[in-house]
């Protein structure tokens, strides 16, 4: 495996363990503050998870390349989280407003960002990047579908308004904003106090307690699902033009796997050695970003050649002038800010209808923190670690309705992958990215500029990434005994019914009539949610079967946990909490605060960092202390 290494003690910390050892071969006598990529290559015999990625979650590389692969990341969320805003722009009222809707745009980039900078600081602290979520888009429709909220531009068009007697505002008139902002005010409340839920349901430990029930047959289907219940969204993106988007998909694979050794000379100049050379292995960091310039790129010479049809047509979507009119509409400079579309409104129906996407959204963001985790070359995350991801994401969706971005904040499954295709886990390139998103959210004609990716390119990127989250998943396979009839009726049973019965709720809408319409809601919403219908059955039939510590792949997925240790890796040191932590284990009631690194449950397994109590042990460790006697 081609590693790539720093000869600055800041920059090597991370990469000298006892698993695997390297050595580094100076050219000259240098000074350790001048760091100059090494051109080693040298082969390496795996021990660990993380053993094949050039950057684990605390490395740091380089600023500049911490900038690019952040952007990266930026592109690999922007059409995801610019597809909220635009799918909610009818049911919103906001119509042909387009400044409006630049600023909602800019404002849901914002937030993203400061929610990344805050879970990847304090929450989970895994490089994984926060945005807008699909799970609050089903509530979100159900509640501007009550007859209060219905939007007359889409009543007009149907012929139900008459608009000579009640005339229509002009789009963008302060009539026309007052009209959509009432709207964007009641979802902001519904999410407001909804994700207090989540704070609680986080912080409080509730969702911890859950973990000691759960191993790789229900993580498998629950990963699984999250990128399988994503095809539609690539499916679609990429049939707009399909050449294009299967040249995308070409383009990276030839960038991650064909040219991932190649290696770039890169000229610098310094005061010392005046001009040297070092090879950066710029195809294996850049996959994605590379594809993605080059089909854009590729997209604007077939469009000036009119290689590609009018508008309407099939494969015009492919067109880079397109969407050429919002770099002429978007504003310069805004500061979003807490409020700015008024004060939030709060109804009991619309917060109980939006839980439904919280828990649908929880049920989702601890299947990512579990292949982010892999991905990046990281331990499993611990309870302490998953107990505070939720409470910050929880707070993460309160300031998403604070600022007025219409929808909350969850992990991005597709970064997941991204980090898989690149092998950079750093959480120094996620943090950088959330400051990116942050500062191109006031910046409205840049974050215009990339509207114009044309979308076969995008499905072509979700196409892989998505891919990605799915083999990841499936890789959990490995710690089962898949000889067994039963670990084989849960795994196709789960799989196939998180695919099935989700795909007959979405197109059998309002079947379930409890006689409550807050009950109707949240069961619509979970239901159709893929992840939590077949994590859901995996969780049941894992737990209810009868079946062996060993057949299940608990002892194996456990022993890979261990592993970690006795590698020389300190499992808590990539969750622990930065600054403040050496203070906290002097504090004996951090133990019992389920958010602490040092939380010693009394039902489960505590901190590796200090010595368990002999009693009581866990029920967990005693089925498993049985199974190996």
């Amino acid at each position: 495996m081609t590693y790539l290494l720093y000869n600055s003690p800041s920059a090597c910390k991370h990469h000298t363990k006892s698993s695997s050892e390297w050595q580094t071969k100076m050219a000259g006598s240098k000074s350790s503050s001048d760091p100059e990529i090494e051109i080693q290559v040298e082969e390496t015999k795996a021990s660990s998870e993380g053993d094949n990625m050039l950057y684990k979650v605390d490395d740091t590389p380089p600023w500049y390349l911490s900038i690019l692969l952040g952007f990266q990341h930026y592109l690999t969320a922007f059409g995801s989280t610019l597809s909220v805003p635009l799918v909610l722009q009818s049911a919103m009222c906001i119509g042909d407003d387009r400044v409006g809707l630049s600023e909602i745009i800019s404002t849901i980039f914002f937030v993203s960002g400061l929610s990344t900078l805050l879970q990847t600081t304090f929450g989970v602290r895994l490089p994984i990047i926060q945005g807008a979520t699909f799970s609050f888009l089903t509530p979100t429709f159900t509640i501007l579908a009550l007859k209060k909220w219905e939007c007359p531009f889409t009543l007009a068009a149907k012929g139900e308004w008459n608009v000579t007697s009640d005339p229509l505002p002009d789009p963008g008139s302060p009539e026309h904003k007052e009209m959509w902002q009432m709207r964007m005010r009641e979802i902001q409340g519904a999410i407001m106090v909804s994700s207090i839920f989540e704070i609680v349901i986080g912080f409080s430990g509730v969702i911890g307690l859950f973990l000691h029930f759960i191993g790789p047959l229900v993580i498998v289907p629950t990963i699984s699902l999250i990128g399988l219940s994503l095809f539609k969204e690539a499916a679609d993106l990429a049939s707009k033009q399909w050449y294009i988007a299967v040249m995308t998909v070409a383009l990276i694979a030839i960038f991650s796997q064909y040219l991932k050794k190649v290696k770039i000379p890169v000229c610098r100049v310094t005061r010392k050695n005046g001009c040297s050379m070092y090879k950066l292995p710029i195809f294996k960091l850049f996959p994605i970003l590379l594809a993605l310039i080059s089909a854009w790129a590729i997209c604007g010479i077939l469009t000036a050649a009119g290689a590609f049809p009018e508008q309407g047509k099939w494969g015009s979507a492919a067109r880079t002038d397109a969407k050429i009119d919002v770099l002429e509409k978007s504003l310069w400079f805004r500061f979003p800010y807490p409020g700015q579309w008024g004060l939030p409104t709060v109804s009991v129906s619309a917060v109980f209808g939006m839980l439904a996407g919280v828990l649908a959204s929880i049920i989702e963001s601890v299947g990512d923190y579990y292949a982010c985790a892999k991905l990046a070359g990281a331990p499993p995350p611990p309870v302490h670690a998953i107990n505070r991801g939720i409470g910050m994401e929880g707070i993460g969706c309160l300031l998403a309705g604070a600022w007025g971005s219409g929808n909350g904040t969850t992990s991005y499954s597709e970064n997941i992958g991204a980090i898989g295709i690149t092998r950079v886990g750093s959480r120094r390139v996620v943090q950088m990215g959330g400051l990116i998103m942050m500062i191109l959210g006031c910046l409205g004609k840049f974050g215009a500029l990339f509207v114009t990716i044309p979308d076969p390119v995008i499905g072509g990127l979700f196409m892989v990434t998505f891919g990605m989250v799915v083999a990841v998943g499936l890789s959990n396979l490995q710690f089962v005994d898949l000889s067994s009839s039963r670990n084989i009726f849960i795994i196709g049973t789960s799989i196939f019914f998180g695919l099935s019965f989700p795909n007959w709720m979405k197109t059998h809408p309002g079947y379930i009539d409890t006689g409550s319409d807050i009950l109707d809601q949240l069961l619509s919403v979970l239901l159709g949610t893929s992840m939590f219908v077949g994590g859901t059955i995996g969780f049941i039939l894992d737990n209810t079967i009868p079946g062996t510590l060993e057949e299940r792949g608990i002892l194996r997925w456990r022993q890979k946990d261990e592993s970690w240790t006795a590698s020389g890796d300190n499992v808590n040191s990539v969750y622990d909490l930065p600054c403040i932590q050496k203070y906290l284990n002097k504090l004996t009631i951090t133990r019992y605060l389920p958010f602490c690194p040092n939380f010693q449950p009394c039902c489960g397994k505590g901190s590796k960092k200090q010595e368990p109590p002999v009693e009581p042990t866990s029920v967990y460790e005693k089925k498993v202390d049985d199974t190996n006697m």
